[in-house]
């Protein structure tokens, strides 16, 4: 069997990748008692006087929930809420395994923007944090915007600020191994959607100053009538150069490219046109945009993609679950720019001078050390900028 088949035929004997365990004996009549009635009272009494006691006397100050309305799961699309379902536990399952954050699967009925943060902001008093994930763009920095004016716990959308985090941690690293910096270079971004647009702006807030961005219409720049208000913003803070044309066009002498777009679009020629010694990451998933081999040959330096099975995967797994475990650790208000910034450090820092090559510019996924590192980076970073509430 390959990969798919065995893990259809895992979640089959799964039945479910997560469950709920109870953190109360309820063995006597006193646990019942202590647990429930009568006891339970009291801290309910409590959280009416105090709300933020609610964090102290639930488990809310270490629940998640994982929400998406199923509009653009992996790189399956729009298959509806209940068939997300199978990757929103997923999502959980690595929340406790790399965190220990306890997370909660929900899969919403809805594609309107609106009702959708409605119903997340009426449920959000239940959770310590609020993970957005697979809903389709440009709908998505809509919810997610107005969720966050709403809402008092954070709200992070992963597929944008996950990615891009770990996208640039492996940048920084992968621009020590060329030689080069960050304020200095080209780079071109392939793919103008949630993520790119991400990527773009966590980017030029770490130091990029050159950056193009290019989606199925070419190069994105001001003036362009196919451009969605998010991109249209994106076209007055990139492309200083107004530069016109096709991704080709876009890449000739660039240091960096950046996909997240489409499997096989990028050429060995286009490579081969890139400055010397560029770096590669083709993200699109199953299917690259160039696999790496072929990048490789044409002249790429170091190259990364969305695959466990080639080296430098860039893998949100890197990002979320440490994120998460600071900003619930120390309480924070929101996940803002200067945590983002602190986690792509310390993700990049934990690849020493001594490993980092070509072939390993990110810790492995697997590395206990991850998450722990990326909550105290978080921590001190929402401390520092005001808004962590303990």
């Amino acid at each position: 069997m390959d990969i798919k088949e065995q893990s259809l035929q895992k979640h089959y004997e799964w039945k479910g990748k997560i469950e709920v365990i109870s953190r109360a004996p309820i063995e006597t009549r006193e646990d019942l008692s202590l647990a429930y009635t009568p006891g339970v009272a009291q801290p309910c009494l409590e959280i009416q006087k105090d709300y933020e006691k609610s964090f102290l006397l639930t488990r809310r100050s270490n629940l998640v929930a994982v929400i998406t309305d199923g509009t653009a799961v992996l790189g399956l699309g729009d298959i509806g809420p209940e068939a997300g379902m199978p990757v929103m536990e997923g999502k959980c399952a690595l929340f406790k395994e790399f965190a220990g954050v306890d997370a909660f699967p929900l899969c919403i009925r809805s594609k309107e923007v609106d009702e959708l943060v409605r119903t997340i902001y009426l449920i959000s008093g239940s959770f310590g944090g609020i993970n957005l994930e697979d809903i389709s763009a440009p709908r998505c920095f809509e919810v997610e915007r107005k969720l966050k004016e709403l809402c008092d716990v954070p709200v992070f959308h992963d597929d944008q600020h996950g990615t891009a985090i770990v996208v640039a941690a492996a940048l920084l690293n992968a621009l020590k191994v060329v030689k080069k910096d960050i304020s200095q270079v080209k780079a071109v971004i392939n793919g103008a959607g949630s993520a790119g647009i991400a990527i773009s702006k966590h980017l030029l807030n770490l130091g990029l100053k050159n950056l193009i961005m290019v989606d199925r219409f070419g190069i994105i720049c001001e003036g362009m009538e196919q451009l969605n208000p998010e991109q249209a913003y994106m076209a007055t803070i990139t492309n200083r150069q107004h530069l016109q044309g096709s991704l080709a066009d876009a890449m000739k002498g660039a240091d960096v490219f950046l996909g997240v777009s489409a499997p096989n679009i990028v050429s060995r020629e286009m490579v081969a046109a890139m400055a010397q010694n560029p770096v590669v990451f083709a993200m699109a998933n199953p299917t690259p945009e160039i696999m790496p081999e072929e990048a490789k040959m044409a002249g790429a330096k170091v190259v990364g993609t969305g695959r466990s099975d080639f080296p430098n995967q860039i893998n949100n797994v890197l990002a979320f679950p440490g994120i998460f475990r600071g900003a619930l650790d120390c309480r924070a208000k929101e996940i803002n720019e200067e945590m983002k910034a602190a986690a792509s450090y310390a993700i990049a820092g934990l690849v020493s001078d001594q490993e980092l090559c070509e072939e390993y510019i990110l810790p492995n996924a697997l590395d206990k050390r991850i998450g722990q590192v990326v909550a105290q980076a978080v921590i001190q970073a929402a401390k520092e900028t005001g808004v962590a509430r303990i």
